[in-house]
Formats: C-alpha cells, sequence, structure tokens
C-alpha cells in the first residue's frame, strides 16, 4: 500500500514545477542531529548483530537497514549542508559504547527507551513512513529485549530484591538500634547480625520458592499415559476425550485426537500436547523462573551486599549521628542505582525508578528510627 505523506510534511524532493522552501539554520541543525543520530543507532544495532546468531541476527541487521533509509531521507534534505556533520547525541553515544564493549539485554532496553522517544511524529521534515518505522522498531526491540529478560528474570529478580532487602532493612535495624541508645559497638554487631541473619533467610526463600514453583509448573506438562492406555480402552465408554478437553482442545479436535489415538485415524496430531521422550530436550520451559540454586545464591550474596552498606561508616570507626548520615547517604546512592537498573531493563524511566527507590527505602528507615527513639525513651 503507498503511504501518502500528510499536507505539512516535508517530502525528500519537490514536485515537478515547483520550487522546496528554504531550510533555516534551525532546520539544518535538527536535521543534522538527526542525521547523526541515525548512523549511530544503525551502528548500534550492527555492533549488536555480531554477537548474535541465526534470527536475532537477521532482525537487527534489518533494523540498521532502516536506520540507513532514514540516514538517505537526511541527507537528500541537507544536500550540500551535510558535508558538516554533527555529533550524535549522548544517549546515542552511550548505546554505541555499551553495544560495542557489552552487548547485553541491558543496550537493548535503552534502544527500546530510545525508539519510543523518536521525535519523528512531531516534525514536520520527517515522512509518516518514517514516524510509523520508529513506532515498530519500538516493538521489535521491545520483542529482542524481552527474550533477553526472560533468560535472566529469575535470577535477576532474586538479585534485585535481595540488595533491595538488605540496604533496607539493614539501614532500619541501625537506625532504629541508634535511634534507642546503644553503644555504637552494639549497632555494628546488630547490623552484622542483620546481615548474617537476613542473607540467610533471604537464600533459603528463595530456594524453597522458586523449588515449589518449578515443581508446581512441571506438575502441569502432559504425559504420555494416553499412548499406553489407548489400545485398551473401552471403545464405547472411555474418557480419553476428556484428557484433551482439559488439556485446552476443542471438542472437534478432541475428538479427532481419540480417533487417532485408538487407531481409527492416522496420526497426524500437534504433537505439543504429548510428551516426546524419544526427541531431544528443548529449552528449558521454566528458564524464566531460574534455577532454585542460582536464585538462592544470588538472593543470598545481594542481600549480603545490600546489607553490608549501612555498617560501613561504623566498620571504619564511625560513630553517633554522622556514621548515620553517612550510611543513609550510601544505602540512598545505592538505591538509585538499584531502581535505575530496574527502570533500564524495563524500558521505563531510570530516575522515577531510581527515587521510587529512595522514597521507599529511607522511608521505611525514616519510621524505624522514629520507633527506636520512642523505644529508648520508655524503656530509659
Amino acid at each position: 500500500m503507498t503511504q501518502h505523506a500528510k499536507p505539512n510534511r516535508a517530502h525528500p524532493s519537490a514536485e515537478a514545477g515547483t520550487t522546496a522552501p528554504q531550510p533555516t539554520a534551525g532546520d539544518i541543525r535538527r536535521w543534522r542531529q538527526y542525521l547523526a543520530d541515525e548512523r549511530a543507532e544503525a551502528a548500534v544495532y550492527r555492533d549488536l548483530a555480531q554477537n548474535r546468531v541465526g534470527e536475532e541476527r537477521d532482525i537487527l541487521l534489518a533494523l540498521a537497514e532502516a536506520e540507513g533509509r532514514h540516514e538517505a531521507h537526511w541527507l537528500r534534505l541537507l544536500g550540500d549542508n551535510a558535508q558538516k556533520s554533527r555529533p550524535a547525541s549522548l544517549r546515542s553515544q552511550l548505546l554505541g559504547f555499551l553495544a560495542r564493549h557489552f552487548g547485553s539485554v541491558f543496550v537493548l532496553a535503552l534502544a527500546q527507551r530510545a525508539e519510543g522517544r523518536s521525535p519523528y511524529a512531531r516534525d514536520p521534515s520527517a515522512t509518516d513512513a518514517m514516524a510509523a518505522d520508529e513506532q515498530i522498531h519500538e516493538e521489535v526491540v521491545r520483542g529482542l529485549a524481552t527474550r533477553g529478560r526472560n533468560r535472566l528474570a529469575g535470577t535477576f529478580r532474586a538479585a534485585v530484591f535481595g540488595a533491595n532487602d538488605g540496604l533496607v532493612s539493614n539501614l532500619s535495624l541501625v537506625m532504629g538500634m541508634a535511634a534507642s541508645g546503644v553503644a555504637s559497638g552494639v549497632v555494628l554487631l546488630s547490623g552484622i547480625a542483620g546481615l548474617l541473619a537476613g542473607a540467610m533467610s533471604m537464600g533459603a526463600g528463595e530456594f524453597v520458592s522458586v523449588r515449589s514453583q518449578r515443581e508446581l509448573l512441571a506438575a502441569t506438562r502432559p504425559t504420555q499415559i494416553t499412548l499406553a492406555a489407548a489400545p485398551k480402552l473401552d471403545l464405547e465408554h472411555n474418557e480419553l476425550l476428556l484428557v484433551y478437553l482439559a488439556r485446552g482442545m476443542s471438542r472437534e479436535a478432541a475428538e479427532h485426537r481419540v480417533a487417532e489415538r485408538t487407531g481409527l485415524l492416522g496420526c497426524d496430531c500437534d504433537p505439543s500436547l504429548s510428551l516426546q521422550p524419544e526427541l531431544p530436550e528443548a529449552a528449558d520451559q521454566h528458564e524464566a523462573i531460574g534455577t532454585a540454586w542460582g536464585a538462592a545464591f544470588s538472593s543470598f550474596c545481594f542481600f549480603a551486599s545490600g546489607a553490608i552498606v549501612p555498617i560501613l561508616p561504623f566498620l571504619f570507626g564511625m560513630t553517633g549521628v554522622a556514621a548515620l548520615v553517612v550510611a543513609g547517604v550510601l544505602v540512598g546512592l545505592a538505591l538509585l542505582v538499584t531502581g535505575g537498573i530496574v527502570g533500564l531493563l524495563s524500558g521505563t524511566s531510570p530516575l522515577t525508578r531510581g527515587l521510587r527507590q529512595l522514597a521507599i527505602g529511607l522511608g521505611a528507615a525514616g519510621v524505624t528510627y522514629l520507633l527506636g527513639l520512642a523505644f529508648g525513651t520508655v524503656v530509659g
């Protein structure tokens, strides 16, 4: 289908018998920036493609080719003005650096956000097709990023939650103990005890949680009992039809499968609803959950790494209010980082997610500090 640009949008070339208006200095600066960013984004996709194989590689190269078409559009509009280039935006430069040196799901998550913030829909110099391309690119990159998110979702969840819990719970413990008026040595020992107890509890809890979830999902996998039992069934009264209905098949498909299993029809069935042990084992269908040991280890380590932050000032000999202030600042910075990482991977604003983590963490610590003050006053 031929795409028609809106009347207020510029076209790469003027129609016959008309003269295109001369671009302003602002137009030229903007077009040069678009040109630089398109080149940088195409390079990002090509760099990512070098670390991929098969379908993912082809998709990334196709995205780079599409960015090349956008680059050609700005070259045509600029004409001789394209000779003086501009550097790519800081966002595009960051994407390029990460793609060249890491090539991870973080890059795809950032690229997804960048594609979703394209200015082409609001710029009359871009064609409708280019604006639509950017919207489609966001969905393509979202799909690629989702594959990476699924591969690390289970362990990543345990890591982020573990670090965040360690930061917030141990800061709250330290501030509550300090507010009650106990000595700094007692505060330090309480922090260390909280680190060890919390890390062990988080690790054990994640192990049980993930192992239980995987066992529940494994229990839903179809078995081959229908193959063994089918030849012995009473053809007039049998429950094989109920098996396939319970698996989600339509009645027509289920009746057809029963006829196949009982030998009345040749088997041309969909094998996805039956277990086939003779085939090589496919990829782990529960990979998004993570392994129990992996989740437990990640949760233990990241809780401990988060829980040690609030007690660092006390470990280095600081006491009193100064130690609490330093602990609060360190934990606040760490919460901003963990929240920002979650924001990057989810394709949302890292700053918003970081500030949310900061508000929740310091809010919990502040409440505990007030409770410690009240408890110290009552006991004292």
